[in-house]
């Protein structure tokens, strides 16, 4: 029994799936799916602080029609792994048939339409956030999810106005009557990118409108802005993901609540090792080093480390330089953050003296 049957038993134990019944136990925390990063090894270092539920990489419907080798390894799921989800984008009908026939032949415990991503690239293509605002369109490409995947479904939207609910809801119905078993909802209109005021009252309207499992998204960074998510929007579950990146103990902030220990350096620095040694064994060492740039930079940043040292992840090839690297953490990292940490001025990414 996976674990979204775990949180109905009788409903998995009569081998029903009825789309009300909620995909995500009422407190779930879910890692978001972040295209170039939440593969093996970054969902690996995810789950050794708490994270339960996670997803792949956003995979392009695109990309398994015609590279279809190339992107595999994107679906891949390690032994250990519970519950893991896959998110799908793509515009084209066509695509998106092929991609599905593709994903039938893999184990996941949900299927995720994306109908949220606002980076261009994306929305250029008429996929992601620029789809999703095109409510009959979405809803006629979603029905091919229902057709042709053998998967629980959910999606993931952006709310299409930050004054008038409507049409929020409607998409939101439109996928629950097609069989969605959770909508995530990001509380900011396409144009809003990752910035600015989350709009938790037309997540709540849609909540309250339409009886499928509403998990809430958007600027959650801490355990403050996680429990204003829940109170605002009226959500159970919710989803993080830049809040997340660079920071795995934020799914033990969020169980913890006041109770959470922050890691010191020193076990900050353990983390980043592991995290890099694990894509090393995955992509091998010049590859993984290449990709591993940005995530070193993630885990310092707003920690207190001098700027010219973080800089200096941009230049890590091997191994051996991420080791000498972090050798020298500790002598960049500044006095004065544990003065603003004392001082209770820093909220999220914290640190505790070891």
């Amino acid at each position: 029994m996976n674990l979204s049957e775990q949180s109905c038993p009788e409903a998995a134990a009569a081998g029903k799936t009825d789309i009300a019944m909620p995909l995500y136990p009422a407190d779930a925390v879910i890692m978001a799916p972040l295209s170039g990063y939440t593969d093996v090894a970054y969902r690996r270092s995810m789950r050794r602080h708490g994270c339960r539920f996670a997803f792949t990489e956003m995979v392009d419907a695109a990309s398994l029609t015609y590279a279809r080798k190339r992107s595999e390894g994107m679906l891949r799921r390690d032994a250990s792994e519970e519950f893991l989800g896959v998110q799908l984008v793509g515009g084209d009908p066509e695509q998106l048939r092929v991609a599905l026939d593709v994903l039938n032949e893999y184990d996941f415990d949900v299927l995720d339409f994306n109908l949220g991503c606002p980076v261009p690239k994306v929305a250029k293509k008429g996929a992601g956030a620029a789809l999703g605002r095109n409510v009959e369109r979405a809803l006629s490409l979603f029905s091919l999810f229902r057709e042709r995947s053998r998967h629980v479904l959910s999606a993931k939207i952006r709310i299409l106005s930050e004054t008038d609910p409507a049409p929020t809801v409607a998409l939101v119905r439109g996928l629950y009557a097609l069989g969605a078993r959770a909508v995530t909802i990001h509380g900011r209109v396409k144009e809003a990118f990752y910035s600015g005021p989350v709009h938790y009252e037309i997540i709540r309207a849609a909540a309250e409108s339409v009886p499928v499992q509403i998990v809430g998204n958007g600027g959650i960074m801490n355990a403050d802005s996680a429990g204003q998510m829940r109170r605002e929007s009226g959500c159970g579950p919710i989803m993080v993901a830049r809040g997340a990146m660079g920071n795995p103990w934020l799914f033990r902030e969020l169980s913890d609540g006041t109770e959470f220990v922050p890691p010191t350096v020193a076990e900050l620095l353990a983390e980043v090792e592991q995290h890099v040694r694990e894509m090393t064994e995955e992509y091998g060492e010049a590859a993984a080093m290449r990709m591993a740039r940005k995530m070193v930079h993630d885990y310092l940043r707003g920690r207190g480390f001098a700027g010219e040292f973080r800089s200096g992840a941009s230049f890590l090839n091997t191994l051996a330089d991420l080791h000498r690297f972090l050798a020298a953490a500790p002598a960049a990292h500044a006095e004065s953050y544990w003065a603003q940490a004392e001082n209770g001025l820093l909220r999220e990414r914290l640190l505790r003296r070891g």
